[in-house]
């Protein structure tokens, strides 16, 4: 399991640090009756000789929050080898072009030109084959180049922020760690039903066909063998198209997390105006980040994912067209994995745009509540009220969270005592920017809200729904 890196000292501390030794050292030289001048210049020496390692040392750490292969990554890079997408070495990286090219590439070629089978019975003709394998490959490129380019350029760790971890909280860290371990499994939930479809229907089709297509002598070796290599390359190409939806899903729930943290504890503890802004500025930016990073894939994937369900419309709506699951079984496949992974990333960005377009909300509730707390005190002719002002707007506390704590310490401190000393004017500002600078994950300008999700989905749906009426009978 991985573990999150440890928060480094500042360069600060080891300035201090280094003052102290030699302020120590100057008293120890004081009380000694003094140094003479070869003393001093042996230590002078020496400071030089331990700043030099603590510069060093302090390289090492920023060496290795771009990547480094012996870290806490060990495991996802294990996997990431196993997938043939590890880039960390020379070696690494020519095998995964390597595999890229043999299985994104040149199987689906080689399957399509040879086992297009013209000659075939009705149930074993592939009509649409030429769809499906476009599809898959143009979409797997389009995923590999991008996993690879986000690699190369930043390197793992930075790529998913664990170098931004240091300045989090530990519910933050926690939940990120907890989800981090979970990336693959996640990832096989959508890639194995799948390939056991894809696999039927592959062994189906050698099984019941095998004698029309052979290649070697032995009819079944040369079956069994453009099966496994059929099978390998679909897995391929579906896996990494999933791997980058999933990587993204997993840098949005880290900002899902402090979203979460910044509403539930900045708004509870901080009573400054000033640290509240320059906290939702720090995650503005790094919103910012995210969508200059994924903007050009998401928008690439939409395209050609829309382009594609399209495509088999217009196909499958020719006058001499025969559409079943048998001929159009893996184009329907095809489809809903396309599909799938596309919503997998507007669902992640969406939730995002949402939970940080809650934070006016958010805010003009702790506005609220500073300010009828500031009147409330200033009234003597209502005292009663000062006690009760935090309980009325138990805001931030979800009813499952209340039944499982029990306690009532955190909504008396939803409104510390030194919110008071805060200007009413400086309150009003900071809700008056929230309302005028809406944070989320945009591409090229475009917010991704639940307005475009819902668009899109419809006529995602719209279009997998109509070609799965068509094929096994769903509408």
């Amino acid at each position: 399991m991985a573990k999150m890196p440890s928060c480094p000292e500042p360069s600060t501390n080891i300035f201090h640090q280094g003052m102290a030794l030699e302020e120590e050292e100057e008293e120890e030289g004081g009380g000694g009756g003094g140094l003479d001048q070869q003393q001093q210049l042996l230590l002078n020496n020496n400071n030089d000789n331990e700043n030099i390692r603590r510069n060093r040392k302090s390289s090492a750490f920023l060496y290795r929050s771009k990547s480094h292969a012996a870290d806490e990554l060990r495991s996802f890079r294990s996997w990431m080898r196993w997938m043939c997408v590890d880039q960390s070495t020379a070696w690494h990286t020519f095998l995964s072009w390597a595999m890229f090219v043999a299985l994104a590439v040149g199987v689906p070629v080689l399957s399509h030109f040879s086992l297009s089978c013209p000659t075939c019975d009705a149930r074993h003709q592939r009509p649409y084959d030429m769809v499906v394998q476009l599809s898959l490959t143009v979409i797997a490129t389009l995923s590999f180049c991008c996993l690879s380019r986000f690699i190369k350029k930043y390197g793992l760790r930075r790529f998913l922020f664990l170098d931004k971890l240091c300045h989090e909280s530990e519910n933050v860290r926690q939940g990120y760690t907890d989800q981090l371990n979970r990336s693959f499994k996640i990832l096989s939930y959508f890639v194995l039903p799948c390939f056991i479809a894809e696999s039927t229907h592959k062994i189906w089709w050698y099984c019941s066909g095998g004698s029309r297509i052979p290649f070697l002598e032995n009819v079944y070796v040369s079956n069994a063998i453009a099966c496994i290599l059929e099978l390998c390359s679909w897995l391929y190409r579906t896996s990494i198209f999933f791997l980058v939806c999933v990587l993204f899903r997993l840098i949005c729930h880290l900002q899902i997390l402090r979203l979460q943290d910044f509403t539930q504890v900045i708004f509870r503890e901080e009573s400054d105006v000033a640290m509240v802004l320059k906290e939702h500025l720090r995650i503005r930016r790094q919103l910012k980040v995210i969508s200059h990073r994924f903007r050009a894939f998401i928008m690439s994937t939409l395209i050609f994912v829309t382009a594609s369900q399209f495509a088999a419309l217009l196909i499958m709506t020719r006058s001499h067209a025969e559409a079943n699951i048998f001929k159009a079984g893996e184009l329907a496949l095809c489809s809903m994995g396309l599909v799938t992974g596309l919503f997998i990333c507007l669902r992640s960005a969406t939730k995002i745009t949402h939970k940080a377009q809650a934070i006016t909300n958010h805010a003009a509730k702790w506005h609220v509540c500073a300010t009828i707390d500031s009147y409330d005190t200033t009234d003597c002719e209502t005292p009663m009220q000062i006690t009760s002002c935090p309980q009325v707007f138990p805001i931030y506390m979800d009813s499952e969270e209340e039944a499982i704590d029990g306690d009532d310490v955190d909504d008396t401190k939803f409104v510390p005592p030194q919110t008071r000393t805060i200007s009413f004017e400086k309150r009003q500002a900071l809700v008056t920017y929230f309302e005028n600078s809406r944070a989320g994950i945009t591409v090229f300008g475009f917010m991704l809200d639940r307005t475009w999700l819902h668009t899109i989905f419809g006529i995602e749906l719209s279009l997998v729904l109509w070609l799965l009426g068509k094929t096994v009978g769903i509408s």
